[in-house]
C-alpha cells in the first residue's frame, strides 16, 4: 500500500480590520496588501459591507512598537504608484476596471 501525502487545499481567509474615523464612527475593511513604497507603508483595503469594488489605500503611521495610525493619502501620485504596484501583484487573481 502507497503512502499518499495529501496537502489539504488552502481556505481563503479574509481579514476584516475596523477602523475608527474622527468622528468615532466604525467601519470594516476587508485587508488587500500592505505596500512599501518609497520607505512608507500603505494598506489596501476594501470597504466589507459594500458591494463596491473600490478600494482604500491608507498610510501607516507607527506610534509605537504595538499601535499605528492610518492616514488617508491625498498626494494622487503616491495612490497611483501604490495602485500600480497592487494592480501588478494581483494581475493574475483579480480583474481591474481603469
Amino acid at each position: 500500500m502507497e503512502n499518499e501525502n495529501r496537502i489539504p487545499e488552502e481556505e481563503e481567509e479574509v481579514s476584516i480590520l475596523t477602523l475608527t474615523d474622527e468622528n468615532g464612527q466604525d467601519a470594516d475593511f476587508e485587508y488587500l496588501d500592505c505596500i512599501e513604497y518609497q520607505g512608507k507603508e500603505y494598506l489596501v483595503l476594501m470597504p466589507a459591507e459594500e458591494e463596491s469594488s473600490e478600494i482604500v489605500i491608507l498610510e501607516v503611521e507607527p506610534v509605537d512598537e504595538e499601535l499605528e495610525n492610518y492616514l488617508s493619502v491625498s498626494d494622487e501620485s503616491v495612490l497611483d504608484a501604490v495602485y500600480g504596484i497592487f494592480k501588478e501583484r494581483f494581475q493574475d487573481v483579480l480583474t481591474f476596471e481603469d
